[in-house]
């Protein structure tokens, strides 16, 4: 049977990239998927993509960052569906900029997406998932927010802050049936990259131990692998998924 056989997840920032890949993952492995993104196109692509796989799936057009519209988004899945079980906490931006050159916009833009929406959507799912007594809520680090990186104050701080709620979530929601793990992939080649030349990404690939990035993919069957019961001992853990990266 599918791990994931009638798990209601929400997968916020579903769009192209590691969120169309997680949200298409779950949709194999049997959940009824929630697909929110900014966009809608990302959104409505999300979904067709999870339908092709015979899932369940609804998508929103959701901004993380206003609070009005996650409850909304929740209240509109719980009066459908009947419950949360998986929460993907993937949407997230970067802004970069050396801490010299960083403007007050770049720095809490980056914070108001990747931190507070973090806690905004974890926020509006953890009193369903305690009364259901179960839950999974996943969060999006980065190889950044164990190590740093130059020219990413702003989200380097930020992908610590999730490691920080990650822990403190898995201790006060733990005994409540409900477990909390974060992922934190290295270079994933995603849209993101695009832009980048050749030799760029040859040299990132020559940093990694196997000698290539990550897929999308990579990373979306880790957080199957987290959401399923096969992980049920699995709480308030950060895992690396960087292909040796920081070795």
């Amino acid at each position: 049977m599918p791990r994931l056989q009638n798990k209601v997840a929400i997968i916020t920032g579903a769009a192209p990239g590691i969120g169309l890949a997680t949200a298409v993952k779950f949709a194999q492995e049997g959940a009824v998927v929630i697909a929110c993104d900014m966009r809608q196109a990302g959104v409505d692509g999300a979904v067709k993509a999870c339908q092709a796989h015979g899932a369940q799936a609804a998508g929103f057009v959701m901004d993380v960052t206003q609070r009005e519209m996650v409850d909304a988004v929740v209240a509109q899945v719980l009066e459908r569906f009947g419950r949360i079980d998986v929460l993907v906490n993937n949407a997230g931006i970067t802004m970069d900029a050396r801490l010299q050159k960083m403007t007050a916009e770049q720095f809490d833009r980056v914070i108001d997406v990747n931190l507070r929406g973090v806690f905004n959507c974890a926020q509006a799912v953890a009193d369903t998932m305690v009364a259901q007594g179960s839950g999974v809520i996943l969060n999006a680090s980065s190889v950044v927010g164990v190590y740093g990186n130059f020219g990413q104050t702003n989200y380097a701080a930020t992908k610590f802050g999730v490691i920080g709620f990650t822990k403190t979530w898995s201790r006060e929601l733990g005994p409540k049936g409900v477990r909390t793990n974060a992922v934190a992939p290295g270079f994933v080649r995603t849209p993101i990259l695009d832009p980048m030349p050749a030799k760029v990404i040859q040299g990132m690939e020559e940093r990694v131990p196997l000698k290539r990035l990550g897929q999308p993919e990579d990373i979306a069957n880790v957080y199957a692998f987290l959401a399923s019961d096969d992980a049920a001992y699995i709480n308030g853990a950060v895992i690396e998924v960087t292909g040796g990266l920081t070795i």
